[in-house]
């Protein structure tokens, strides 16, 4: 049985979060349209995303999420770095990893084989990410109906990273959280709106921050 903190806020300080990671499938849009508008404009923090999708038809949550958030929102490119205060989108048909840069970790796309039925899977971005990241990451596991992200999560609280997993109770899909708990210990099990305020404090110093979680 997995050790889980249900407090209602945690708190990120002491944490220097650089990049956010989000995995999501089955109900993925209504679960991060609540949770992304949170992530405040000028917040220096970066912000990778990947939700499953059909591989066949091009993605269109840029053009869905850019009206609904407060920084911008685009589709991840290969090799281009891992903007802060940017949502990058994972495209459909290839994973989305980060990589070691000279200037700053870089964004890269591959098109090796499915894993966990998925291409783009959320396993691969978190175990690249936590690579990179290591104790700056948050990684957050959303409703879906299969395994992905799972030893993802694990990888980054290995790295020392934050990892929270949206309450299954609450998930559209309760499947993937579900799944995400039983593999392993997982800092906090919060609900939508709960990860919406633990986003609007990413990038919040010192008495900021207070202020941001009142």
């Amino acid at each position: 049985m997995s050790t889980v903190s249900t407090v209602t806020l945690p708190s990120l300080e002491g944490r220097n979060i650089e990049a956010v990671v989000i995995g999501a499938s089955a109900g993925g849009v209504e679960a991060l349209s609540e949770i992304l508008p949170a992530l405040r404009r000028g917040a220096a923090v970066a912000t990778m995303v990947v939700l499953h999708l059909p591989r066949e038809r091009p993605s269109l949550l840029p053009q869905i999420f850019a009206d609904r958030c407060a920084q911008p929102v685009v589709e991840a490119q290969d090799k281009l770095p891992a903007q802060p205060g940017v949502i990058h989108f994972a495209p459909p048909d290839y994973h989305l990893l980060v990589d070691r840069g000279e200037e700053g970790p870089l964004l890269a796309m591959s098109n090796d084989e499915l894993v966990n039925f998925s291409r783009p899977a959320i396993d691969v971005l978190f175990e690249s990410a936590a690579d990179v990241y290591r104790e700056r990451l948050l990684g957050i596991v959303l409703t879906g109906g299969n395994h992905d992200g799972a030893a993802g999560l694990q990888a980054i609280g290995r790295a020392g990273g934050m990892t929270v997993v949206q309450s299954p109770q609450q998930a559209q899909v309760p499947y993937m959280p579900a799944q995400a708990l039983a593999l392993g210990k997982i800092d906090h099990v919060l609900t939508l709106s709960q990860i919406a305020d633990l986003l609007r404090t990413v990038g919040v110093q010192g008495t900021d921050q207070e202020k941001e979680r009142r």
